[in-house]
């Protein structure tokens, strides 16, 4: 990589971690290509990425943004998975860890909020925004469809009741 591209890659990344709403980093080391292959269609499908730079570059992308804490965590052969919604990322990324003892998870960060590995499983357990929003559409829907019911009934009842005398008198 010459400079300009080291340059480019760097400030593509700070626009990654300035709109990021969750950045994880995690260990690599030892993983074949299929298996981080593997992990990026997963976080692809999931709706996050999975980036592996060089730390220096990183850090340097870091610097500005509300993730310059996880600059600390940087050794070694680290990848970072970053997602727009907060649970997506950290959810694939310890469900992948489940799976290779190879892939380590060491901490991460929501905004300017630092996590650890345990602030990550936490996260990963919490139900998505799709799942969220599908459960309060159907909170708000279920006293509509309650009310309509016990308003439709009386009606339903008294047009029985007329059809009865009708086919009586």
């Amino acid at each position: 990589m010459d400079r300009s591209q080291k340059e480019a890659l760097v400030a593509e990344m700070n626009g990654v971690f300035a709109d990021a709403a969750v950045v994880v980093v995690a260990q690599y080391s030892g993983l074949t290509v299929a298996e981080m292959t593997q992990l990026r269609v997963k976080m692809r499908e999931a709706g996050a990425n999975f980036k592996v730079t060089k730390n220096r570059l990183t850090r340097l992308a870091l610097d500005g943004t509300n993730y310059g804490s996880l600059s600390n965590i940087l050794k070694g052969p680290v990848g970072i998975a970053y997602s727009d919604d907060p649970v997506v990322a950290p959810k694939v990324v310890m469900d992948f860890a489940k799976g290779n003892e190879k892939f380590v998870v060491i901490g991460g960060a929501m905004g300017e909020t630092v996590l650890d590995t345990d602030g990550v499983k936490s996260l990963a357990s919490l139900p998505s925004l799709d799942e969220l929003r599908g459960k309060l559409v159907g909170l708000i829907q279920a006293p509509a469809t309650k009310i309509a019911g016990v308003v439709q009934a009386p009606a339903s009842q008294l047009a029985r009741v007329l059809a009865a005398k009708a086919a009586q008198g």
